[in-house]
C-alpha cells in the first residue's frame, strides 16, 4: 500500500529555481570545487555567475554544488542535468537513481553513446547491465559531488571513454575541506523514505594534508507495489600537498545497492490496468495461478505481471592521482584506478518451473567486473601555445551469466544467490583499451582568438569466451588511428563571443549481454565480417553573451552518425532469447539549443532553456529476411522539443525554486507507430537557513516536492528494448512516472 508523508510545503516558500549558479569548472581539476561547499552548507544570495562555458570552443554548461545541494538529497546528478539544453532524462522513481529505469540522452544520442567520467576516471556508459563501469549514483554519494560539466557535442579529446559518439558528462568530487568538521543531513519523506548522510573532514593538518570520510544510508519503499530501493555508501578521499603546487590524491568508494523493480508496461496495459499497476508481490498464490494460466483482476497475459523482480549491485572504486608541476610551464597528472563489481538481476519467471509442483523459478542475470586502468595527461605552456597530450589504458575482466534458482514460496530473495539448478549461458570478456591524444591550443590577437586542433587514437580489443551455452565467442577489435577535433573561440567583446567545433568520434564494440556476442555463434559468424564500429561527426556553432542582468547562449549543431548498431530483442524480456544484432546504417541529427538566465535583482532569477532536435534514420535495414523501412523516421527516444523553466528566490535566509519541464512526444518503435504523449512535469524545493544554533552551524531546513501537480505520465521507454513496430500498443517496454512525493531535510555542520 502506498504511503504518503503528511507534510505540506512551507507556506512562505516562494516560487523559485536557482537559475544555474554554476561556474566554469576546469575540465581537468577535480579539486576546483569550493572546499567550504560541503553538503548542507548554507548558500548565500545569488551572485553574478557563469553558466555557459565561456572561453570554450564547444557547447558546454556547468552545474555547481549549489544546484546539486537544492535538489532532493539522494537525487542522481543526471536528473539535475535535465534542465540543460539538449538533455533528456527520465526515471520511474523520484530520485532518478533507479537504474533499470534511468534513461539519459543528449541531442538524440542515448546513454550508451555518451561518455562519463568521475575525476577523469571512466564510468563506462552507465547502462543497467553495465560491462565496463558503474552508475554515478553508485560511484559516489550525491552530497560529495562538487560540480558537473556537460559537453553536448564534442567531448574533450582527453575524455577516457570508448562510447562518446555524442556528448560527455564529467563529474568532479568535492575536495576535503580546509576546516575540520562534521557535516550531516537527514531526510524523511513519502513512501517511508529515510536518508542519512554524515561526513567528517579532518581539516588541513600540518598545512599539507586533508581528508574526509562519509557514510550514507538510504531506505525507501517503491511508490507503488511492494518492495524497497535501498543503498549504503562509504566515500573517502585525501589530498597531500607537497613541494610547489604538487599533490597526491587518493580515494576509496564503496556502494551496496538493492532495488526492487517496477513492472514494465505497455500502452495497452496502462489503458487496461492503470498507471498504478505493478507486480504481484506479496500475493504469491496469484503469481502461481497466473503462471498456470489462471488470470484475475483484468490480467489476460502471462507477462502482465510477475511475482517480483530486483537488482543487486556491490561496487568498490579506488584510485591514486599524482599531480606534478615539474616546471612553471610543464605539468603532469597521472591516475591509477581499480573497480570491482558484483551484480545480480532477479526476475521471477513463469517460463521455467522450479519443479512439477511449482511453475515459477527465479531467473538471474549475474555480472562481475574487474577493471584496472591508468590515465596520464601533460600540459605544456609555451606562451601563445598550450600543448596537451595524454594516454589511457585499461584491462577489464567481465563475466555475465544467466541462471535459474529454485523457489518454494514468498521468501525474501534480495541477496546474492548461489548454486543454480540450471544455466542458460555464461560468457567471459577480456577487454583491453588503449587511447592517446595530442592537442595544441593557440592564443592569438591578444587572447581574443583561441584555436585548438588535435586528434585521438583508440584501439579496443575484446576476447570473448563461451563457458556455458550457445552464445558467441571470438575476438573483435575496434580501431581508429586518427579521430580529429578542431575548434575556435573568438571574443567579439568582453561580454560576447562566438565558438565552433568539429570532431570525429568512434564507439567501440561492447562486450556483455547486449553487444555483438549476445547473438548465437552462427549469427555472429555470419555477420562479423561486416561488423563496423559506430562513428559520428559532430559540428557545433554558437554565440554566448553576458550583460548586467542576463546571460545566455545560442547554438546550432549537426551530427552525422554512421553504422549505427542495434541489438534487437527477439522475444519477451523475461525469456532472454539471443538477440539479433543489426546495422541500421546512417542517422542524421541537427538542431538548435538556447539558454538564458535573467537576474531581476540580487534575490530573484529566472532560468530558461529550449531545444529543437531533429534526429532521423537515413537508411533502411534488414531484420533477418524482413526489410524495416525506417528511412526518414524519427530516432527512438529522441524528443523533437524540450523546454525547461525555473524561477529562483534566495534572500540569504529563505530560498526556493520552482521549475517545469516540457518533453515532446517520444517514439519507442523504429517505424514511429508506437509513441508516448508529450507532458509537462514540475518540481518545487525551498526552505529556511537557520544559520547557527549553539554548536550547530549552517543549519538548514529544506522541503522538496517532486511531480508537484501529481501528473500521470510515461517516464522511461525502451526498458526492454525498442521494437520495429507496435500498432497494437502491446510492447512491454515502458515505465510510468512516480506520483507526487514530499520530502523534508535538516542539514548542518558541527
Amino acid at each position: 500500500m502506498q504511503q504518503r508523508f503528511p507534510l505540506k510545503p512551507l507556506c512562505l516558500v516562494v516560487l523559485q529555481a536557482l537559475a544555474m549558479h554554476a561556474y566554469a569548472a576546469p575540465a581537468d581539476a577535480s579539486d576546483a570545487a569550493d572546499d567550504s561547499s560541503v553538503a548542507g552548507a548554507a548558500v548565500g544570495p545569488i551572485q553574478t555567475v557563469e553558466v555557459t562555458g565561456r572561453g570554450q570552443s564547444r557547447q558546454v554548461q556547468n552545474i555547481s554544488k549549489a544546484d546539486l545541494a537544492e535538489a532532493l538529497p539522494g537525487t542522481s546528478p543526471l536528473k539535475v542535468l535535465e534542465k540543460l539544453p539538449g538533455v533528456n532524462f527520465q526515471s520511474a522513481d523520484p530520485f532518478g537513481a533507479y537504474e533499470w529505469s534511468t534513461r539519459f540522452s543528449i541531442r538524440g544520442f542515448n546513454q550508451n553513446q555518451l561518455g562519463f567520467t568521475l575525476d577523469g576516471i571512466p564510468l563506462g556508459d552507465m547502462t543497467y547491465g553495465n560491462n565496463n563501469g558503474l552508475h554515478i549514483s553508485r560511484a559516489i554519494s550525491s552530497e560529495n559531488i562538487g560540480s558537473v560539466s556537460v559537453s553536448q557535442g564534442a567531448g574533450s579529446l582527453g575524455t577516457a571513454s570508448t562510447s562518446n559518439l555524442g556528448g560527455t558528462v564529467q563529474f568532479f568530487t568535492l575536495a576535503p575541506s580546509d576546516e575540520r568538521g562534521l557535516t550531516f543531513a537527514q531526510t524523511f519523506g513519502s513512501d517511508s523514505t529515510s536518508r542519512t548522510f554524515a561526513r567528517v573532514d579532518t581539516g588541513l593538518l600540518n598545512g599539507v594534508v586533508k581528508a574526509y570520510l562519509s557514510g550514507t544510508r538510504q531506505r525507501t519503499d517503491k511508490t507503488k507495489g511492494a518492495g524497497a530501493q535501498d543503498q549504503d555508501q562509504i566515500n573517502s578521499r585525501f589530498v597531500f600537498n607537497f613541494g610547489e603546487n604538487n599533490s597526491l590524491t587518493g580515494f576509496f568508494n564503496h556502494s551496496d545497492r538493492k532495488e526492487v523493480d517496477y513492472q514494465d508496461v505497455s500502452l495497452e496495459m496502462v489503458r487496461r490496468l492503470g498507471y498504478d499497476w505493478d507486480n504481484y508481490q506479496p500475493d504469491w498464490q496469484r503469481a502461481v495461478n497466473a503462471a498456470k494460466g489462471i488470470y484475475t483482476g483484468g490480467v489476460n497475459s502471462l507477462d502482465d505481471a510477475y511475482y517480483s523482480a530486483g537488482g543487486l549491485r556491490k561496487d568498490t572504486l579506488g584510485g591514486l592521482t599524482l599531480d606534478l608541476a615539474l616546471t612553471p610551464s610543464f605539468g603532469l597528472k597521472t591516475t591509477i584506478y581499480h573497480h570491482d563489481n558484483k551484480g545480480q538481476g532477479h526476475w521471477y519467471t513463469p517460463y521455467v518451473a522450479t519443479n512439477a509442483a511449482n511453475p515459477i523459478s527465479l531467473r538471474t542475470t549475474e555480472y562481475t567486473i574487474g577493471r584496472d586502468g591508468v590515465t596520464s595527461d601533460l600540459t605544456w605552456d609555451l606562451g601563445s601555445h598550450t600543448v596537451n597530450a595524454g594516454l589511457w589504458g585499461e584491462r577489464n575482466n567481465h563475466t555475465a551469466s544467466r541462471n535459474y534458482y529454485a523457489v518454494t514460496g514468498p521468501a525474501d530473495t534480495m541477496y546474492y544467490l548461489t548454486n543454480p539448478f540450471a544455466t542458460d549461458w555464461k560468457q567471459n570478456f577480456i577487454t583491453t583499451t588503449s587511447q592517446y591524444y595530442l592537442q595544441d591550443t593557440m592564443s592569438l590577437m591578444d587572447g581574443k582568438l583561441k584555436i585548438n586542433a588535435g586528434f585521438k587514437s583508440m584501439e579496443v580489443n575484446i576476447k570473448a569466451t563461451n563457458i556455458v551455452g550457445t552464445r558467441a565467442a571470438g575476438e573483435l577489435t575496434a580501431e581508429k588511428k586518427f579521430l580529429p577535433q578542431a575548434g575556435f573561440n573568438y571574443a567579439i567583446t568582453s561580454d560576447d563571443e562566438v565558438f565552433a567545433s568539429a570532431s570525429k568520434n568512434m564507439r567501440a564494440h561492447q562486450p556483455g549481454v547486449t553487444g555483438p556476442f549476445s547473438q548465437t555463434q552462427a549469427a555472429y559468424n555470419a555477420g562479423v565480417a561486416n561488423l563496423k564500429p559506430e562513428t559520428s561527426t559532430n559540428v557545433d556553432l554558437g554565440y554566448r553573451f553576458k550583460r548586467a542582468n542576463i546571460q545566455g547562449s545560442l547554438a546550432v549543431y549537426n551530427a552525422d552518425f554512421d553504422d549505427r548498431q542495434l541489438s534487437v530483442a527477439t522475444c519477451a524480456g523475461i525469456v532472454g532469447c539471443a538477440s539479433t544484432f543489426v546495422n541500421v546504417g546512417k542517422v542524421s541529427t541537427k538542431g538548435v539549443e538556447a539558454i538564458a538566465v535573467w537576474k531581476f535583482n540580487r534575490e530573484i532569477s529566472w532560468f530558461n532553456s529550449a531545444t529543437f532536435n531533429d534526429s532521423k534514420y537515413k537508411s533502411n535495414y534488414m531484420d533477418g529476411t524482413t526489410l524495416v523501412a525506417v528511412s526518414g523516421k524519427e530516432v527512438v527516444d529522441a524528443p523533437r522539443t524540450l523546454f525547461n523553466t525555473e524561477l529562483s528566490y534566495d534572500s540569504g535566509a529563505w530560498f526556493a525554486r520552482v521549475g517545469g519541464k516540457h518533453t515532446a512526444k517520444r517514439y519507442y518503435t523504429y517505424l514511429n507507430d508506437g509513441g508516448v504523449p508529450s507532458f509537462w512535469l514540475a518540481n518545487l524545493s525551498g526552505g529556511y537557513k537557520l544559520k547557527s544554533i549553539g554548536f550547530v552551524k549552517d543549519l538548514t531546513l529544506q522541503v522538496n516536492v517532486t511531480n508537484l501537480f501529481d501528473k500521470q505520465y510515461i517516464s522511461s521507454i525502451g526498458t526492454n528494448g525498442f521494437q520495429a513496430s507496435d500498432v497494437a500498443g502491446t510492447a512491454q517496454t515502458l515505465l510510468t512516472g512516480a506520483p507526487r512525493q514530499f520530502f523534508v531535510t535538516l542539514n548542518g555542520k558541527l
